[in-house]
């Protein structure tokens, strides 16, 4: 199976389209400008929870991705509450994350810090 399309807007805040300009150069995504925004009223507080905690962890999400985050945050409100969720939830919360890009495999390919420092050894190099 093929791997997913890279998203262009994550490929910008990762660096990935600097490093390939012709791959994402011509790439026609449409255009949203609002981020994801507050929870859905009908998410209940745990998920409302996730919710936050997930849109500050995959800054590239925006106002078109509401629903699929939904489903992730539903999911991750009900491991927040100590409820059962199950293997198939699980695995669902699992797929929501990889279509997100947001899998330690994904943070890898995104340069990530694993000791969560906040500036980058190289930009000592560069303006």
């Amino acid at each position: 199976m093929a791997r997913p399309r890279t998203p262009k807007a994550k490929a910008e805040i990762t660096g990935h389209a600097d490093k390939q300009k012709t791959k994402f150069k011509g790439r026609n995504e449409p255009a949203v400008d609002e981020t994801v925004g507050e929870p859905f009223d009908w998410l209940n507080e745990h998920a409302q929870k996730a919710w936050r905690e997930i849109a500050s962890e995959v800054p590239w999400l925006n106002h078109s991705h509401r629903g699929h985050l939904a489903i992730a945050a539903n999911i991750r409100g009900r491991m927040m509450k100590g409820d059962d969720v199950g293997v198939q939830a699980m695995n669902l919360l699992r797929q929501c994350y990889g279509q997100m890009g947001a899998t330690p495999a994904d943070a890898s390919k995104a340069g990530a810090k694993p000791d969560g420092e906040k500036t980058d050894p190289a930009d000592e190099f560069f303006d």
